[in-house]
């Protein structure tokens, strides 16, 4: 009889040449997908010559967020190279915009245990991180065996993940029970992850409150408001999922005002040329951001389809409706927004970011509608009461430096793990 592990390695090692054709299809809209191949089974052509911390961010919004705890890391830890893996191409990218190059990026290798034995084997890290909800059952227990500590870091998890990590209990117990350490968000996150089987679990808070935006943001933001008018009111639709631009522009007539701009970004570049072909459906004239050019007053819309912007698109809004709420996918982070005072309004589906919706709501720095059709009757008088908004923002801006502290609190506990290791 298969053991429970034995069982995940059979469906791990059958479903490895669909993983590898789901990156051929990607890359149909994202060319990067064909690229490193070999990193995806535990090759690399990088080699460290000094100890080694390792630090895994999925993609686009965990990259984003470990960079504050990254730079700290750096300037504490000089004598150690820095190692930051990922799963897709756009954290990536992301990490080679923001990040020195002196950090080692490649890809983590799929969860098998000849890849990630060979990871393990060739980098030998002397710690490793792994950001917000990355639960892989190899790589964990081989770090285990090795006796690498293997922290959860930023982690949360929500009720619905929650539900569905249950269903797969023994595995996900073991696998939770190896980690050296949950640094969770929030609370509540700490208590689901001590359900679900994780022995040493704390609350370390979000390291997306301790982002910091960097001078590197805030040129871009300039170069923007000069390219869209500095007198043209302006609302954001951010990291906006499949069926929510559809549902933004069927309000089109009563949300469109002479003037006024929406910039509309999607989550995934994969999805900036289907958004486009919507646009063109239904005769919305718009100007692409990769074109850089600027953006005539008789043009109501602003296709966000460029990479590493969004603090700057929150800096030039006025207000912005966060995607991702209006449908059921579980919000995306207002935390970018908050920090930079631009108002936010929320639609009814935020699980995935529960505690910090409400918390924003809680301090006037975001109105939530509990359905997507009454958007206009909220978000038409925001943007005509410029006091209101000034208040939120500077509720916001207050917000986000109340959470603030993740990075010192997670910094303590890595080094307290590497002390005792050395």
């Amino acid at each position: 009889m298969l053991t429970t592990r034995r069982r995940y390695a059979l469906i791990a090692w059958l479903l490895l040449p669909l993983a590898f054709l789901r990156l051929l299809w990607r890359s149909r809209r994202l060319p990067a997908y064909r690229r490193h191949w070999a990193e995806r089974l535990g090759r690399y052509p990088i080699r460290p010559e000094r100890p080694l911390i390792w630090l895994h961010a999925v993609s686009v919004g965990e990259t984003r967020a470990a960079v504050p705890l990254i730079q700290e890391i750096r300037r504490r830890h000089p004598g150690h190279h820095l190692l930051l893996t990922h799963m897709t191409p756009t954290g990536r990218e992301t990490a080679s915009d923001l990040i020195s190059p002196e950090v080692y990026r490649c890809y983590l290798p799929y969860d098998l245990p000849f890849a990630v034995n060979r990871f393990l084997d060739h980098f030998k890290p002397e710690l490793g991180l792994l950001l917000e909800t990355e639960i892989w059952p190899h790589l964990v227990a081989a770090c285990r065996q090795r006796a690498i500590p293997l922290l959860l870091v930023n982690a949360r998890l929500s009720e619905k993940s929650a539900l569905r990590y249950a269903l797969h209990q023994p595995l996900v117990r073991e696998t939770l029970e190896q980690l050296t350490q949950v640094a969770a968000q929030t609370p509540s996150d700490a208590a689901r992850f001590t359900a679900l089987g994780a022995g040493q679990v704390s609350v370390a808070g979000n390291l997306k409150f301790d982002m910091a935006i960097s001078q590197a943001a805030a040129m871009p933001a300039a170069s923007l408001r000069q390219l869209v008018g500095r007198e043209r009111q302006i609302w954001l639709a951010a990291s906006t999922r499949p069926g929510e631009e559809q549902l933004l522009l069927d309000l089109w007539p009563e949300l469109n005002a002479q003037g006024r701009l929406l910039i509309l970004v999607p989550r995934h570049p994969q999805r900036f040329d289907e958004v486009a072909a919507l646009l063109q459906r239904l005769s919305i004239p718009y100007v692409r951001r990769s074109d850089n050019r600027p953006v005539p007053g008789d043009i109501p819309v602003l296709l966000g389809d460029s990479m590493g912007e969004m603090p700057a698109y929150f800096q030039v809004a006025d207000v912005a409706v966060m995607g991702g709420s209006l449908l059921p996918f579980g919000g995306q982070n207002l935390i970018e927004a908050t920090a930079v005072g631009c108002p936010v309004i929320l639609g009814p589906h935020t699980y995935n970011f529960q505690e910090a919706a409400e918390a924003a709501v809680t301090a006037g720095a975001a109105i939530r509608v509990t359905d997507a059709e009454r958007l206009p009757q909220v978000l038409l008088p925001l943007l005509e009461d410029e006091p209101r908004r000034r208040a939120m923002g500077e509720a916001g801006r207050k917000f986000t430096l109340q959470h603030q502290g993740a990075v010192h609190n997670m910094l303590t506990l890595i080094e307290r793990f590497m002390s005792a290791k050395s």
